[in-house]
């Protein structure tokens, strides 16, 4: 039997874009509250998006070190299955984000190094599932979406079970697989035509690309 692999398509912001997603076989769709970046939507937005979705997908709130009374008003907003906390959350906070909300908890961690990859695991305990993105320079202005890989190797020996995320593609997303095996794949800006805007073809051409290794994988 062929073990799933969660296809999660991030920074979705228009019904026909989450449409497209949600068609493709997307496991989980992701909305954006975080402004400064082009995919940034509304709680209220969030909410009319995520009733969409209905059973179809899992729906996952993508916030940056939030404080307690944003997240309150997201979950109490938009009742998303899960929150993804891309930021500089210790350890300590996505505890206790998940112990107050009662959601599943997604830690995203930015990989650049073997000392960043082995610092994931002070989050294993209190995150019900690792992302691992690529990390941003210095003076980025924002932590994720920007359509960067890393070195996948540095993921040996890494904390599992993850998604992995940073630059796939669909171009891309088939070597991902292959040689990561990660529980799942996030994609964001890699399925777009301009930052902030999805391509259908894109999304249908990654989540096909996706799946088809996997099913090669596990032949």
């Amino acid at each position: 039997m062929i073990s799933p692999l969660h296809v999660k398509i991030c920074g979705l912001s228009t019904s026909e874009s989450l449409e497209w997603a949600l068609s493709a076989g997307a496991d989980l769709v992701g909305f954006v509250h975080f402004p400064k970046s082009p995919r940034h939507i509304s709680a209220e937005v969030a909410a009319t998006l995520a009733r969409q979705v209905g059973n179809r997908a899992k729906t996952v709130v993508l916030t940056v070190d939030a404080d307690d009374d944003l997240l309150d008003h997201l979950v109490a907003t938009i009742a998303p299955d899960a929150i993804q906390l891309h930021g500089r959350e210790s350890p300590e906070r996505v505890a206790d984000v998940r112990r107050r909300l009662g959601r599943s908890v997604i830690k995203a961690l930015g990989i650049g190094s073997a000392e960043d990859a082995a610092g994931a695991r002070a989050y294993t305990s209190v995150a019900d599932l690792l992302l691992y993105d690529a990390k941003p320079p210095k003076d980025a202005s924002r932590p994720g979406g920007l359509g960067v890989t890393f070195d996948w190797s540095l993921l040996a020996g890494a904390p599992t079970p993850f998604l992995l995320s940073g630059g796939l593609d669909p171009t891309n997303v088939e070597d991902a697989v292959r040689q990561v095996r990660p529980y799942g794949v996030d994609v964001s800006s890699g399925v777009e035509s301009a930052p902030g805007r999805k391509d259908e073809a894109r999304i249908r051409a990654f989540v096909a690309a996706a799946r088809a290794a996997n099913e090669e994988g596990q032949r």
